[in-house]
C-alpha cells in the first residue's frame, strides 16, 4: 500500500490571510455596491407603487386630480391599450398619455395620427426625445432639464397665468409652431407648451408629472393647473401604457436596450468607468526597475525555489537548464584559470576543464553545452551532475 506524500507548504504559496489581505477592498466594494442596489430598489419599489394612476392613493399616484375631476363632472376612464386609447379620442375628450416614451415609435405614429384631427385636447407627461418629435412633431426635447422644480407662468394662457406658479420644472421643450403658448420657461426654454391643432384641438406637452402626483397636488398651483388643463372636456381618458400591450409586439424597431429606462444605462456607463478606473489603479506600473532594500533578509533557497516554481508552471526546462549550465561555466572558468568573458566559449573552457579532470572528460560538451533535458528528470540529473563536475574541479 502506497502513500502520497503532501507537498509542504512554502513561503512562495500565499496564505489565506495573504489572499484577503489583496483582495478585501475589491470585496468590500462589490458588497457595499450590492447593498445599495438592493436598498435602492428596494425604496423605488415602494415609492413608485401605481406611479401616475388615477386609481392609487399613494404619493406617486394620481388619484385626488381623478377626485377632484369628476366632483367637477369630469368622468375618467383608464385605458391600457393603444386601441382603445385610440377609440376613445373625440372631440369632447382629454386623453392624457401618462408615460409616452413607452410607447414604441410606430405606436407613436399611430397616435399622432388619430389625435391630429380629432378635436379634443392630448396632454403628454414628461415626454423625452424619443417620443415627443413623434406624438407632438413640431416639439423638441431639450437634453439639459430645469434646475428648478417650481417655476412662474410668464405666458398668455389662461389655464397657467390663474394658476400662478407651479411644479412643472423637469424636461425642457422648444417648438417651431408659431402660435404654441409657451409657458413655465426655464432659462428661456418652456416646461409647458400647448400647441394647436387643426379642428379646434391642440396638444399640452408636460415637462414634469409632479403636478399631477398626490403628494404634490396641495402646493403651489398644482392643483389649479392640473384641473384646467384635464378638465377642459367632459371626459378624460387615462392612457397608462403597457409593454404587454399587442400593438408594440409589432414594431421591430426598437431592440431591448430601447426599452430599459435611461437610467440604467446611465448606470451601466457609470460601473464600466469605474470597473476602468480600478484596473487602472491595480494595473502594473510600466517604468524602469528601480531597486530597493528589502525590509527582511530572503533566504537564497526560497529565492531559487520561487523561480523554479516559475520555470515549472510555464515548463520552461529548456530555460532552467540553459541558467542552469551558465552559472556552472561562469564558476568553473575561474578555477581552471579561464577569463570569466570566456566562460561561455567551449573552444576555451573544455581544454582547460578537461586538464584538471582525471577522467578525459568526454562527456563536459554535452553537460556544459548539450541540448535541453527532454523532461523533469533528466533536468534534475542534469543539475545533480553539474552540482558533481563543480565539486571535482573544486577538489582537483
Amino acid at each position: 500500500m502506497t502513500t502520497e506524500a503532501t507537498l509542504p507548504s512554502t513561503s512562495a504559496s500565499p496564505t489565506a490571510r495573504q489572499l484577503w489581505t489583496r483582495t478585501r477592498g475589491i470585496a468590500l466594494a462589490l458588497i457595499a455596491l450590492l447593498a445599495a442596489a438592493v436598498t435602492i430598489a428596494v425604496m423605488r419599489s415602494d415609492a413608485r407603487h401605481g406611479n401616475l394612476d388615477p386609481r392609487s392613493a399613494d404619493p406617486y399616484g394620481s388619484r385626488a386630480v381623478a377626485e377632484l375631476l369628476a366632483d367637477r363632472g369630469v368622468s375618467t376612464r383608464v385605458v391600457a391599450t393603444l386601441d382603445e386609447a385610440r377609440a376613445a379620442v373625440g372631440p369632447d375628450t382629454t386623453l392624457l398619455v401618462a408615460l409616452p416614451d413607452l410607447l414604441t415609435h410606430r405606436q407613436q405614429t399611430r397616435l399622432h395620427s388619430t389625435t391630429a384631427e380629432s378635436g379634443g385636447r392630448t396632454v403628454l407627461v414628461a415626454p423625452g426625445s424619443a417620443s415627443v418629435e413623434g406624438l407632438a412633431p413640431d416639439v423638441t426635447a431639450d437634453p439639459a432639464t430645469s434646475a428648478d422644480s417650481t417655476l412662474e407662468p410668464d405666458c398668455d394662457l389662461p389655464a397657467a397665468r390663474r394658476a400662478g406658479a407651479a411644479d412643472t420644472g423637469g424636461i425642457r421643450y422648444t417648438t417651431t409652431h408659431l402660435d404654441a403658448d409657451s409657458c413655465y420657461p426655464s432659462q428661456r426654454l418652456a416646461t409647458l407648451l400647448r400647441v394647436p391643432a387643426t379642428g379646434g384641438g391642440d396638444t399640452v406637452v408636460l415637462g414634469a408629472p409632479d403636478i399631477l402626483r398626490n403628494d404634490r397636488l396641495d402646493e403651489q398651483g398644482n392643483a389649479s393647473l392640473a384641473l384646467q388643463l384635464l378638465g377642459s372636456r367632459p371626459h378624460l381618458v387615462w392612457y397608462l401604457p403597457s409593454l404587454s400591450d399587442a400593438s408594440a409586439a409589432d414594431d421591430d424597431e426598437r431592440s431591448f436596450f430601447d426599452l430599459l429606462p435611461s437610467g440604467w444605462r446611465w448606470g451601466t456607463l457609470q460601473l464600466f468607468v469605474a470597473a476602468a478606473l480600478a484596473a487602472l489603479w491595480r494595473a502594473r506600473r510600466l517604468g524602469p526597475l528601480v531597486p530597493e532594500r528589502l525590509p527582511v533578509a530572503i533566504r537564497a533557497s526560497e529565492t531559487v525555489e520561487g523561480r523554479a516554481r516559475l520555470y515549472r508552471k510555464t515548463n520552461a526546462r529548456d530555460r532552467a537548464a540553459a541558467a542552469l549550465r551558465s552559472t556552472t561555466r561562469t564558476r568553473l572558468a575561474p578555477l581552471v584559470g579561464v577569463a570569466v568573458a570566456q566562460a561561455h566559449a567551449p573552444e576555451a573552457l573544455l581544454p582547460a576543464l578537461s586538464a584538471h579532470l582525471h577522467n578525459d572528460g568526454q562527456a563536459l560538451p554535452t553537460l556544459l553545452f548539450g541540448p535541453p533535458p527532454s523532461d523533469d528528470a533528466a533536468l534534475v540529473s542534469l543539475a545533480d551532475q553539474l552540482d558533481a563536475l563543480e565539486r571535482e574541479v573544486r577538489r582537483s
